[in-house]
């Protein structure tokens, strides 16, 4: 900023910065304030590798797979891990498992061909048996395996 001495009355345009710098300095307060705020996405865990590679896992003992299998204009069937299991107790054999397990992790795997409430269901009740972690098994996820 120039500022000029003298004796002429004349008229000077500068630029006053002082309003600018109230304008950006409430602009950054209001930025500060937003950001913290807005809602980020789903947390996903990765699949970590094993600590000791030689210890093999039974994955049988340890994996819950809730399958909804579907019948043309019927009711879908639903198994836990190959086992037939009817609807109304889904909610109790789940609880019974999980009852004394520390890794509370289930997976769903439904058909193709089967209505998406079905599975929410099935997902509301591995809530209500306080299962922490539930997954959805897809076809290409299930190819890979």
């Amino acid at each position: 900023m120039a500022m000029s001495m003298g004796g002429s009355g004349g008229n000077m345009s500068e630029i006053n910065v002082t309003p600018m710098i109230d304008i950006l300095l409430v602009l950054l307060i209001i930025f500060m304030v937003i950001v913290p705020v807005v809602p980020k996405g789903l947390d996903a865990l990765v699949p970590q590798p094993p600590k000791n590679p030689q210890q093999q896992q039974q994955p049988n003992d340890r994996t819950i797979v809730v399958q909804v299998i579907y019948r043309p204009s019927q009711t879908p069937v639903y198994k836990i891990n190959d086992t037939d299991v009817n609807h109304g107790d889904l909610l109790g054999k789940l609880t019974d498992i999980y009852a004394n397990r520390a890794e509370r992790v289930m997976f769903v795997r439904g058909d193709d061909d089967v209505d998406f409430a079905y599975i929410a269901d099935v997902i509301d009740i591995g809530r209500a048996a306080n299962v922490d972690h539930i997954g959805l098994m897809t076809p290409k996820i299930q190819a890979g395996q």
